[in-house]
């Protein structure tokens, strides 16, 4: 029987790629250039690099890909290539909006100069703060004041001299009485010598002390001079007024000429208009609140009591109102700016406003409080996030979206859990000039564009990175050209030539295919540093294949504890495997275990029983809701092959159960499909199935095998079971055909094939696979319309026939049992 499965047995040089050993004719990774070329990613490379070219509104891009694609370190590389020659951004500032606080008001500078004017500015601060009490206290200071302190008292002695003389002669005279800041004079009874109040001379009066009529005429004649002294009290009012003018006016022209004097060179280096509108404020603000600047003095000021001296504000506190907050900072910046926010929160993207509590408890803020995120400071540049990261973050992907529609951008808190509010600043909107680059995944992007429809407006480029390239020769040797970088990147052993074509090779099982391999770098990289590791445990200089191999080994290790305890399991019968023998409607199934770091193949018990009656196929696994969509639906296809095949001239008129034994988890996919029917079959026709050969393979209604996933994993986990149990030479895999070209087995397996111990078989149809399964043909239908006898096909056709008929025997039966009995006019019926 050996020779007739041999047809399908697969040779062993297509068990796996190996590299063409006179592609890789080289000692040591030493006689390569190391690769610098961004590889396997053409179609990616080429959408990014149109996406950076785009400079219209929208084109940012999106960055499609499975993560360990390199897709990150990609990205970086092309914006370092694509920033020469191009301007660096200018500086950002924000100060103080004198007229409206709310407002803080936005300056731009060159590269470099905001930071000079914010120090230029702290100079101007500096020398204000140690010339202006130097101004206050200077001789041309005091003089300027002495004179016209000098003029306001001669003006006062000629309004007090000219009331003299009209009371001159008349019992009265005028005295000066303090009435707050100035002296008011009065008409006051002039009695022995002494001025009296009219209050104390009216008591005099009324004890006789004083006469009467003439304390009347002095009374009329102070009512007389009282109207003309409140003029001239007036007069003197207005006289203060006009001096504290002149004061205040004296304090702002010295002010002002020494203000700008300092201010000179800041007006010539900085010609722009709004600086030049700014500095103008400052000076407006200053003198409107020259008190304060009084105060940089450190005078002592009236303290809640009357009599208490406190100590005034600090000179920082008086001149913070007028320091300059440097929101970016090109300086050293070459270029534009490329800025990866790995943490974007909304803090961290679009910046904050800050606020802090002062010693009585209440929260303010102001503009110097105000701080940018990565998205101003890549204003005029590039900023790349991980799309899900800021899409998890509360607020983030609506502003990105409304900053990159409207291409501005105002800072402002989101704080939608704190509800006691600081003063409120409204800062001016910065215009943006960003390309943002997103990186996430393919279901990302199209849930994105189906459900949010600003997506496809400001997305418009996706760079799609495949996870594999061509296994060309070219691609070969761009690989090896990698190691090489990866060496000197990281100061690893030289690899020799079976070291790279070790790495080549699991590249190859990585991406699934012979014909492509893997672009995972990052990963490759893993294992080009661990094995430089083991290479170093062992001494070597150079790092071989053996070590490749070994650290291989080592990470499955470190993660295969699962797939050891169920193999235990099986070797002590727990789980039921045969791996001998022959037995009908029962087979060797294969499965996929998925560990998230790990993949393992393991066989599962499949069984099929069949019997009368209508209910067709039952999945045992769908009725106990442990069966995924894609097993029923596998289930649902052996329905249409038996229809197709063995209903065309009958009814389907049978039941039957599927089952994977000892199964206690949810089961998906269609892999077993194919399995699944070999069990049915075999039920039905009772020839047995081999327990020696495990299958694995989904079918369509047509009979044809398809391809299936993991079928490196499933062989090596069957064969791993034979070799505990021991290998006889009959053991093997039957697998559908086309996936042939996934084979990348491991080294023992392929030695077992080689040396006969195992097998491989490809099937491209149920009937090859039934023929390996049971040694027996599956039959071709005639021109009759019959199947050969004692084939498969007929044996089952000859099941389904025999089922229908005494089913319809069982119907006629039944239908006789239920009938009345006739009788007859006149005579009772016989018993």
């Amino acid at each position: 029987m050996a020779k007739k499965t041999t047809t399908f047995e697969v040779p062993v040089e297509k068990l796996k790629w190996s590299p063409d050993p006179k592609l890789l004719s080289l000692k040591t990774t030493d006689d390569l250039d190391p690769q610098k070329d961004i590889i396997g990613q053409k179609r990616g490379v080429e959408a990014f690099r149109f996406g950076m070219g785009m400079l219209r509104k929208g084109y940012n891009i999106f960055v499609t890909g499975q993560p360990g694609t390199g897709r990150l370190s990609t990205v970086r590389k092309l914006l370092g290539e694509m920033n020469n020659g191009r301007a660096t951004p200018c500086d950002i500032c924000y100060v103080n909006n004198f007229k409206h606080p709310e407002a803080p008001i936005l300056l731009r500078f060159e590269p470099g100069q905001g930071d000079r004017f914010k120090k230029d500015m702290q100079k101007f601060l500096d020398d204000l703060k140690r010339e202006a009490p130097q101004l206050f206290e200077s001789e041309e200071y005091i003089a300027r004041k002495n004179q016209i302190a000098e003029a306001h008292e001669k003006k006062v002695l000629s309004f007090y001299k000219a009331i003299e003389d009209q009371v001159k002669d008349t019992g009265l005279v005028v005295v000066r009485m303090q009435m707050g800041p100035i002296q008011r004079p009065d008409v006051v009874p002039l009695v022995d010598g002494e001025p009296k109040r009219m209050i104390e001379l009216e008591e005099l009066v009324d004890k006789g002390r004083f006469p009467r009529e003439e304390y009347e005429q002095l009374r009329d004649k102070r009512l007389e001079l009282k109207e003309e002294i409140d003029h001239i009290v007036q007069e003197l009012k207005n006289i203060q007024k006009e001096v504290g003018e002149k004061h205040r006016e004296v304090d702002r022209l010295m002010f002002l000429a020494l203000a700008q004097d300092i201010m000179k060179p800041l007006r010539e280096t900085y010609a722009d208009e709004k600086v030049l509108k700014y500095l103008d404020s400052v000076l407006e603000n200053m003198v409107e609140d020259l008190d304060a600047v009084k105060a940089l003095g450190g005078t002592m000021q009236q303290g809640p009591l009357p009599g208490m001296m406190m100590p005034g504000p600090s000179p920082e506190m008086i001149l913070q109102p007028y320091q300059v907050n440097l929101l970016v900072d090109n300086a050293e910046t070459q270029g534009p700016p490329v800025i990866v926010e790995s943490y974007p929160t909304y803090r961290n993207l679009f910046g904050s406003i800050e606020r802090v509590m002062d010693r009585m408890g209440g929260w303010h803020t102001d503009y110097t409080k105000i701080k940018a995120g990565s998205f101003v400071k890549a204003n005029g540049g590039y900023l790349v996030i991980n799309l899900m990261d800021a899409i998890m973050e509360p607020g983030v992907w609506q502003t990105l979206k409304r900053a990159l529609k409207t291409e501005k951008i105002e800072i402002e808190t989101f704080d939608p859990y704190y509800f006691i509010s600081a003063t409120g600043l409204k800062p001016e909107p910065i215009d943006m000039e960003v390309k943002v680059v997103v990186l996430g995944s393919p279901y990302l992007y199209a849930m994105l564009r189906n459900y949010d429809e600003d997506a496809a407006k400001i997305f418009k480029v996706r760079a799609d990175y495949e996870s594999s390239m061509d296994n060309t020769d070219d691609s070969v040797m761009e690989v090896a050209r990698f190691v090489r970088g990866e060496v000197d990147r990281n100061e690893l052993k030289p690899f020799d030539a079976s070291g790279v074509a070790a790495v080549l090779e699991e590249s190859v099982r990585w991406a699934g295919r012979q014909e492509k391999l893997s672009t995972s770098f990052p990963a490759l990289g893993d294992l080009l540093g661990e094995a430089d590791y083991f290479a170093g445990q062992a001494g070597a200089k150079t790092v071989t294949g053996d070590h490749v191999r070994e650290a291989i080994e080592a990470k499955v290790y470190r993660s295969n504890q699962v797939e050891e305890r169920l193999q235990e399991m099986i070797d002590r019968g727990s789980l039921f495997v045969d791996t001998d023998g022959e037995v009908a409607g029962q087979v060797n199934g294969l499965a996929v275990y998925s560990l998230g770091d790990y993949m393992f193949g393991k066989p599962s018990r499949i069984t099929a029983v069949t019997s009368l009656g209508k209910e067709g196929i039952i999945n045992i696994e769908r009725e106990a809701d442990m069966s995924g969509p894609t097993h029923n639906k596998g289930m649902l296809i052996l329905s249409g092959f038996l229809r197709s095949r063995f209903a065309q001239d009958k009814p389907l008129s049978l039941a039957a159960s599927i089952a994977f034994e000892q199964s206690y988890g949810g089961i998906d996919g269609d892999s077993a499909s194919s399995t699944e029917l070999y069990a049915l079959m075999s039920s039905l026709s009772g020839v047995p199935i081999r327990q020696y050969i495990a299958v694995t393979g989904s079918v369509n209604q047509y009979g044809e095998v398809q391809p299936i996933g993991g079928v490196n994993q499933k062989i090596e986990g069957f064969y791993l079971c034979c070799k505990h149990a021991g290998l006889t030479g009959k053991q093997g895999v039957m697998i559908p055909h086309p996936n042939v070209k996934d084979l990348m087995l491991r080294d023992e397996v392929i030695e077992a094939v080689r040396d006969g111990k195992f097998h491989i078989w490809a099937v491209k149809t149920i009937d090859e696979g039934i023929e390996i399964l049971t040694g027996v043909k599956a039959g071709v239908r005639g021109k009759n319309g019959a199947y050969p006898a004692n084939s498969v096909n007929r044996l089952v056709d000859d099941k389904l026939k025999e089922l229908v008929d005494k089913l319809a025997a069982f119907g006629k039966d039944d239908k006789d049992k239920k009938k009345p009995a006739k009788k007859t006019a006149g005579k009772p019926a016989k018993k």
